[in-house]
């Protein structure tokens, strides 16, 4: 293999060899390219010698993390979807103020106000290092640290500055920024993986501004005055998080807004806060009354107004508002331009670096990559004749060309697809046709190379232009469309460096702003140039004939997308609306999507459709107009029947076949013709307001509907984001103080005799004597800091060491077929490729192939022979010296399979069809008699025997924990010991299977577990194999190896909640006299679908069994839980355990006898309730004596009473009957979960304390710090 490996080494130099890095010598000399980037971080500029390592395919997060060595900046999915990777990019710019993009003047910037510092978050998981060139990057780590916190501070120092004061000696300043502390103090944090790029999402929309104002205090004396909650709200949308639930997060974040007080903080119809009030004691009210006697309770309340309003004086008293102008403050003055009389904070000279800098960044950029890494070339021109030409050198050349914006499409090409484009084109601003937006009196003209946030912003501008602009009516009826799509458009940090042109050329079927220009009528503007000394030449083409198929356009090789006119919308009568419907409001992709125009003309009895476009994505492999609906409508009467008809026209235009790529073809054809029914909607709200504001004018009728229809006209495109806040009460905790704390505070000349631990202690109690509401308030994160700070340390993050090699695992392509043959020899010939291993490797080391938690029925990687069970088994692992590399020699590998006859066994219903079970798993609980005998009855004891019978079915969940599974394998002493640091919540497991695998005693195996990015039981058994994986090729090659799973494969290959089917046969009792009813008899059979390895699969249906009954006493009672083998990815832990699919089982059978009986739901929850005494299926009894009160009785009724649950039912139903189109319910159901082990030996627990002379305590357990 190593003689092989030295022969490919030499082969594939001249292959990866670039073709470009000839041409540098005449693009430098003869057209005056540079060919270093300038990228300034953290205040400071980045060295060339970092600098020169800045490839053209590399993104700014590898770069930082790998180069640069700054890991708080994460890798969550790498597809701009989660934002943990999310940093900000500052710049000088001359183009105003964005929605998102957030600027303000540098401090006496001359130059007459035209060039501003703009500041705009993105994701460093797309955006191209090599496009910050000119730019100031900002990670969490230059934001604010939790350990410069220590520096120069005695112990006492630092806990005062850790208090904020209050504890009686000087105050410091805090060392974590206002927002950053903020998060820590209102536990924004969790697992704290997705915290970091939360901070930094935060941190660009308060850029600007910011600066919390004194009371009284006028809002122009701030830095910009400081935003504001909706501004929050509003653009707050391109962060994930999955351990908070978000309310922590937002309480942070509005805690600093200066309007956090507008509509929080109010208890009362007075005004005033009831604790603030100075009639508390005899004001009468029901809020004050209710408040006062939860104090008196002992009743503790946590609410988002309380923390914001409590936290507003904490920060002010912390810091200082130069905090505020910090990204102002810490942007480099060589990155603006010199001009006569300009200061630069406070800084009038200008030295040789800035004049150098100025003149460099004037200059295009060439970077032509000759590594390794294959990394293509950059070039980034500065006038549109350079980019013309480039276009016309090399789009017909080999690879052609490609045009690079913000890198939010064509990096998820390059990563998920794979694609290669060996040359980028980055326009710079520079180019003002491609950047600019503006209007005329017949169109908007908008750069291609604006970034959505732009348009956006730009759009608002227009909607609310001065009343006195004649325009102004069109201006805003054309742009408020745009503008209401590109609120939905993905997240702020895609739309922030995004662009239409980007958009178009894509052309994606289900882009959201590609429909509504074609239904607009947009022009797009083409641009070329011929020849080098030739004029550039201009082609016009509608945006409706711009797109020819799936992803083609009718578009030359050399032409670049200039700009886009909008025809700008009649004053009156011409209507506009953009439609959009996806998975989740914000950040992500539609699944139909569609803009709407129509004109409507005045006749002499009605109102004439004269001109209408109906646009769509998603309907068709490319954006497409409904011609044939549109010819049904145009020329015909505005009426709800004439638009009755359209949708006919529409499902038989767009009908789909159900095997349709994306797949719900029925939906989506609902969808559209809803959205068709909407815009009739939409434009009669509208024609009613044009023909109200010219009363003078006779006009024709206008087409009436029913009340209840109103309600369709509305919908989240248009409508504000709404606000979130919370509130909760709980019984004051009991608290005991240590004897050194009463010891301290009975004799304070003692304190130096006492450990620092207990002074915390004593501290606590005596604050508690100066605060009556420090009982209950929680304590923070102790890690909290670190979260914010980006300086706590993931598997990832930790520094690499000496040798380091990068691993990615081979992944099998296919399933139900068998392995013949596996070729690793192409992967070695790529260059940086050291080694690949299989299961052969393994059988070498003498190492035990088998893994399982439960069952040993997994293999580490598969052998030759075997069965592919699912798609992406681990077949093996390459090893490189970039992940980048790894990954290219894996995807290179040769797999050789022969197909098996017959289907693959996929879903629950194709495991009962084939058999295909876990028989020796299937369990069963019964209570009572035969509950099919019981079943069959008609009456029991004269009351009336209702049966129903049914099923239930309940997908499954990935997990999605932000920190992907990530190994770090050191080998030692020659490769016999191993030093595993992993993401796993087991680490026992990953020592016995590390150690298993290959062949090493377990005592030299050491597995070290700091924390974990989430888990959520993701990582309890399905992290094991790709530390063994890492383990494997760490003591093959004695190198540390790094193995970090991509966000799709630890997706596609790590399995997730178990999906159930649940198929019942259930009975109650109808008392015809009183009308209760009581359950009688239910008899269930349950599946799960374990994928094709058993991992955790009883355990879970198990627990589901035990949870079928939910909290309702069924006197006869038989289930049968049968775990299902199919060819998915081994299904594993999560949060729940099976308990959840029991649960939402129980309550559908709940809800069908309900419905059937003709009861309430509430009425049947209640009168079946397990009661004191009661007994299980499985034998666990209610009650004091026996396994502790049962409380869900009491709770019910007290919550059902105080939330007075009728009453909202009765609001829901009237709302319901006056609404058609929009409907709300309300839920009450109980729940009981149990938390013990069927394993008994599995509910003890033990650990190892340490009890140190200062007084600290060191415990040794088996937990694992997850978040979640």
């Amino acid at each position: 293999m190593v003689a092989s490996k030295a022969q490919a080494k030499k082969a594939v130099t001249l292959a990866y060899e670039n073709e470009d890095v000839e041409k540098i010598n005449v693009f430098v000399n003869q057209k005056g390219y540079r060919t270093t980037p300038i990228i300034y971080l953290n205040g400071e500029a980045i060295p060339t010698s970092l600098t020169s390592q800045a490839r053209p395919n590399q993104t700014l997060l590898n770069f930082l993390r790998t180069v640069c060595g700054l890991t708080g900046t994460k890798l969550g999915c790498g597809e701009g979807g989660c934002g943990a990777c999310t940093v900000l990019i500052s710049k000088y710019s001359k183009y105003s103020k964005d929605a998102g993009i957030d600027e303000s003047e540098c401090n006496g910037g001359g130059g007459g106000g035209n060039g501003r510092i703009v500041h705009m978050t993105v994701n460093a998981c797309l955006f191209p290092v090599l496009a910050a060139d000119g730019c100031h990057v900002t990670t969490v780590e230059g934001v604010g640290s939790w350990r410069s916190k220590y520096e120069g501070l005695t112990c006492e120092g630092a806990e005062t500055a850790a208090c904020g004061g209050g504890c009686g000696e000087e105050k410091k300043e805090d060392y974590l920024h206002p927002v950053q502390r903020a998060m820590v103090d209102i536990h924004g944090s969790q697992c704290g993986f997705c915290t970091p790029g939360i901070i930094m999402a935060l941190y660009g929309l308060f850029a600007p501004e910011g600066k919390l104002l004194e009371s009284g205090q006028s809002r122009v004396e701030g830095v910009g005055g400081g935003p504001k909650v909706s501004h929050l709200e509003e653009h707050l949308d391109g962060n994930l998080c999955r351990c908070t639930g978000y309310r922590p997060i937002w309480d942070a974040a509005k805690s600093l807004c200066v309007d956090a007080f507008d509509d929080e903080g109010v208890r009362g119809p007075c005004g005033t806060p009831c604790r603030e009030c100075p009639e508390r004691d005899t004001c009468e009210m029901d809020c004050n009354v209710k408040d006062k006697t939860n104090v008196n309770a002992g009743i503790c309340c946590s609410s988002s107004s309380d923390k914001i309003r409590d936290y507003q004086k904490v920060l002010q008293s912390k810091h200082s508002e130069t905090w505020w102008n910090q990204p102002n403050d810490m942007f480099p003055k060589e990155l603006i331009p010199h001009r006569k009389n300009n200061v630069v904070n406070g800084d009038s000279g200008i030295d040789s670096i800035h004049a150098q800098t100025q003149e460099q960044l004037k200059k295009p950029l060439m970077i032509a990559d000759s590594s390794i890494h294959c990394g293509g070339t950059w070039f980034q021109p500065v006038c549109l004749e350079e980019l013309l030409d480039l276009f016309r050198e090399f789009a017909n050349d080999s690879g052609g060309i490609k045009m690079v914006v913000g890198n939010t499409e064509v990096g998820i090409e390059t990563k998920f697809k794979h694609a290669v484009y060996p040359r980028m084109i980055h326009p710079s601003e520079s180019i003002h046709s491609l950047y600019d937006i503006f209007s005329t009196e017949s169109n908007f003209h908008i750069g291609a190379c604006s970034s959505l946030s732009m348009l956006q912003h730009k759009c608002h501008e227009f909607m609310t232009s001065s009343s006195s602009d004649p325009l102004s009516s069109q201006k805003t009826r054309t742009a408020k469309p745009m503008h209401d799509m590109l609120r939905w458009f993905a997240s702020t940090q895609i739309r922030n460096v995004a662009c239409l042109g980007g958009n178009l050329a894509t052309a994606s079927p289900i882009s959201d702003m590609n429909p509504l220009m074609a239904a607009m009528g947009a022009i797009l503007v083409l641009a070329s140039r011929p020849s080098a000394d030739g004029a550039i030449k201009r082609r016009h083409i509608p945006v409706s004939d711009f797109f020819v198929g799936y992803r083609k356009v009718e578009k030359l090789e050399h032409e670049v997308i200039e700009r886009v006119d909008v025809p700008l919308v009649k004053p009156q009568f011409e209507y506009v609306a953009p439609f959009k419907q996806a998975r989740r409001r914000e950040d992500d992709i539609s699944i139909v999507t569609s803009g709407m125009r129509m004109t409507v003309t005045p006749a002499e009895e009605n109102w004439v459709i004269s001109d209408i476009s109906i646009a769509f994505g998603g309907m068709a492999p490319k954006t497409v107009l409904a011609r044939s609906t549109m010819a049904s409508i145009c020329g015909k009467p505005f009426t709800a029947d004439t638009f009755m008809h359209a949708r006919t026209e529409l499902q038989n235009e767009f009908r789909m076949p159900d095997d349709v790529p994306g797949g719900q073809a029925e939906y989506r054809l609902t969808l559209a013709c809803s959205f068709l029914h909407k815009f009739f909607l939409h434009c009669l709200a509208k024609l009613q307001k044009d023909v109200g504001s010219n009363k003078k004018k006779r006009y024709p009728p206008i087409p009436t509907i029913d009340d209840d229809e109103c309600s369709g006209a509305d919908g989240f495109v248009s409508k504000q984001k709404p606000c979130i806040s919370g509130e909760q009460k709980f019984p004051a905790p009991k608290v005991a103080v240590g004897l050194e704390a009463t010891h301290l505070a009975d004799d304070e000349s003692k304190s130096s005799e006492i450990p620092l631990a207990a002074k915390a202690v004593a501290e606590a109690k005596n604050s508690e004597k100066n605060d009556s509401t420090a009982v209950g308030k929680p304590a923070t994160h102790a890690s909290g800091p670190l979260h914010c700070t980006g300086e706590a340390i993931y598997a990832d993050d930790i520094p690499a060491p000496a040798n380091l090699l990068h691993g990615s695992l081979i992944l099998a392509t296919k399933c139900n077929a068998t392995m013949r043959k596996i070729d690793v020899s192409p992967a070695l010939n790529i260059a940086g490729v050291v080694a690949a291993f299989t299961h052969e490797d393994i059988e070498k080391l003498g190492g035990d192939n088998r893994m399982g938690p439960i069952l040993l029925d997994e293999f580490a990687f598969l052998p030759k022979g075997e069965v592919v069970e699912f798609v992406g088994q681990p077949i093996g692992i390459v090893i490189g010296e970039s992940q980048e590399i790894a990954e290219t020699g894996a995807r290179s590998v040769l797999v050789e399979y022969v197909e098996k006859e017959g289907k693959a066994v996929v879903s629950i219903e194709d495991a009962i069809e084939a058999g295909s079970f876990w028989t020796d798993f299937r369990h069963e609980i019964k209570r009572g008699g035969d509950s099919k005998v019981a079943l069959n009855q008609s009456q029991v004891d004269g009351k009336k025997l209702v049966v129903v019978e049914g099923s239930f079915r309940c997908g499954g969940q990935e997990h999605f924990y932000l920190e992907p599974n990530s190994t770090l394998a050191i080998p030692s002493e020659s490769g016999t010991n191993l030093t595993i640091y992993a993401s796993t919540q087991a680490p026992t497991k990953t020592q016995d299977f590390c150690a298993r695998v290959t062949n090493t005693p377990a005592a030299k195996v050491v597995v070290r577990m700091k924390r974990m990015g989430g888990g959520f039981g993701g990582k309890e058994t399905r992290s094991v194999f790709s530390s063994v994986a890492a383990a494997v090729a760490a003591k093959l090659s004695n190198r540390p190896v790094r193995l970090t799973l991509n966000r799709d494969t630890d997706m596609s290959i790590t399995g997730g909640r178990h999906a159930f089917l649940g198929i019942y046969k259930a009975g109650a009792l109808v008392d015809q006299m009183s009308g209760s009813v009581k359950l009688h008899a239910l008899d269930v059979q349950i599946y799960n679908n374990g994928g094709c390895k058993f991992d955790l699969t009883g355990p879970v249906l198990d627990r589901a069994l035990f949870h079928i009954d939910n909290c309702y006493y069924w006197p006869h009672f038989h289930a049968v839980g049968t775990p299902c083998k199919t060819s998915q990815p081994p299904h594993t832990a999560f949060r729940g355990f099976g308990g959840p699919q029991g649960m939402a089982i129980a309550e559908h059978i709940i809800d069908h006898v309900a419905a059937e009986c003709r009861i309430s739901g509430d009425r049947l929850r209640r009168e079946n309730l397990y009661c004191t005494n009661d007994c299980t299926p499985f034998g666990m009894r209610f009650g004091s004596q026996y396994t502790g009160a049962w409380n869900v009785p009491l709770m019910w009724d007290r919550l059902y009473n105080e939330l007075d649950i009728p009453k909202r039912r009765a609001a829901a139903s009237e709302f319901n009957k006056k609404n058609k189109w929009v409907k709300r319910g309300v839920g009450f159901i109980p729940t009981k979960f149990g938390i013990a082990f069927t394993a008994k030996y599995m509910n003890q627990g033990g650990a190892l304390v340490h009890l140190y002379t200062d007084g600290t305590v060191l415990v040794s357990h088996g937990g694992t710090e997850m978040g979640a």
